[in-house]
């Protein structure tokens, strides 16, 4: 029991030290560029010897790579939780679909410096973690794809939709809308970009019923 305890522990501390690491590394990043942040300076900013990092992380490519695993991860269950939550309440498609563009904007609201850094790095083809920033970008796009075509099945879509495009268009309106929110309208709530995203998505930006 206490060998167990011990490991517990163990593995916790190193958690913590992680998540120190990554929320250094996207600060920095965010604030200063990939290439021009140093290993040491992310060292600074966490708080522990450089030595640390490299315990943790192979290199500072490794890091970026890890830490984007780790971003888009929580994002995904995020979605994936909402969806899940308007099931079982006994809510439509429609109804899941708004609560994970909710789900995807308290996200952002959370992790800005993240989200910006994400969306960068989805427009650049010549780093070395392209092929897991793609892996990861379709295990969030597939959770919104499963609620896609489960109201295809069901009827509440029409089976005319492009399933893979509709769900990538989904996630990109978050995306980019919260990023101008946080870029350029700070003064909106939450709830005012919300309820202008769930209009777009029921149809009734033009008035009509």
């Amino acid at each position: 029991m206490e060998s167990s305890s011990a490991t517990s522990q163990g593995s916790s501390r190193r958690e913590a030290t992680r998540q120190k690491l990554y929320e250094a590394a996207v600060t920095l990043i965010a604030e200063q560029g990939f290439s021009a942040t140093t290993v040491d300076e992310i060292a600074e900013r966490a708080g522990v010897a450089k030595g640390t990092v490299y315990y943790n992380f192979a290199s500072k490519s490794v890091l970026f790579e890890e830490l984007l695993r780790h971003g888009v991860g929580l994002l995904t269950a995020s979605l994936r939780e909402a969806a899940e939550q308007a099931a079982r309440e006994g809510r439509g498609r429609v109804d899941a679909l708004d609560a994970m563009i909710r789900a995807g904007l308290v996200f952002i609201d959370r992790y800005p410096a993240f989200t910006q850094l994400y969306v960068a790095e989805l427009w650049r083809t010549n780093r070395a973690w392209q092929s897991t920033l793609l892996v990861v970008r379709q295990e969030a796009v597939a959770v919104v794809e499963d609620v896609l075509r489960e109201g295809v099945a069901n009827g509440e879509f029409s089976d005319e939709i492009d399933v893979p495009l509709t769900a990538a268009a989904l996630v990109g309106m978050v995306l980019v809308a919260a990023l101008d929110w946080k870029s350029f309208q700070a003064e909106r709530s939450l709830d005012d970009v919300h309820a202008a995203l769930s209009r777009l998505l029921q149809g009734r930006v033009s008035g009509r019923p």
